[in-house]
């Protein structure tokens, strides 16, 4: 009886928030009362209500942005993963509020790993850029991105922002004939959980991307999502029984 009791009483938590979502009282996009507070409406320990928001948060019900409170999330866009897209067309596409906050563009020498995804010697001197996304004022998208020089001489010059995003940027120079996608789940480092104000249990999904025009690849990124706010997705027409499978 000891054991289920907690279960018990983090289940009617869970029913308490549904209910205040079910009903329409917590709207998306609302700030739910704190943990705190929660904790004396339902005169239960912290750790359960802890618990009880935690999991609505990975069901995707929730939003909690680290140092502000928990949101009653809206429903987690999702993008196209088999072609280039440019968030800030999706999300201003949805009707919503985009911002992008540039943390670095510069010149530097590539590492080894970017080097060897870029097919490039070690050293090696390629451009980079580090911005973050937001939609509706909670960042959704972290982009660390390398360019080859040769590919885009003028790529640090660009006045990158709210106006011009790098993906669009090089879309409109230069036009891939091939590229390739990766998709892996991860837990991300401090510096990448403080600039997408998440908190250290978050899991992200990664999109890694290479594109190459003539045999030279122009770009490597790596496109950081929170799990809790996006998703990525496709759909395609197939052509005979035998290649749906």
């Amino acid at each position: 009886m000891e054991r289920s009791a907690p279960q018990a009483l983090y289940r009617q938590a869970k029913d308490y928030v549904h209910g205040k979502l079910n009903s329409g009282e917590w709207k998306p996009g609302d700030l739910i009362p704190s943990e705190n507070r929660l904790v004396l409406e339902l005169g239960m320990s912290r750790m359960t209500v802890n618990r009880a928001l935690r999991e609505l948060t990975e069901e995707g019900r929730l939003l909690r942005v680290s140092g502000v409170g928990t949101y009653v999330a809206q429903s987690k866009p999702q993008s196209n993963l088999l072609r280039i897209t440019n968030i800030a067309d999706e999300i201003i596409g949805r009707g919503h509020r985009y911002h992008c906050k540039v943390l670095h563009i510069g010149r530097e020498a590539a590492s080894m790993p970017i080097a060897s995804a870029m097919s490039l010697v070690t050293g090696a001197s390629v451009f980079h850029l580090l911005c973050v996304h937001y939609e509706e004022g909670v960042a959704v998208q972290l982009e660390d991105r390398y360019v080859n020089p040769h590919m885009a001489p003028d790529f640090l010059q660009q006045p990158f922002g709210d106006e011009l995003q790098s993906a669009s940027y090089l879309l409109n120079i230069i036009r891939p004939d091939e590229m390739e996608h990766i998709v892996e789940a991860s837990h991300p480092n401090g510096e990448e959980r403080r600039h997408l104000q998440i908190d250290a249990d978050e899991p992200c999904l990664v999109l890694m991307r290479r594109t190459w025009n003539s045999g030279k690849i122009v770009t490597f990124v790596r496109l950081v999502h929170p799990s809790s706010r996006y998703r990525l997705g496709s759909r395609m027409p197939v052509s005979g029984a035998h290649n749906a499978v």
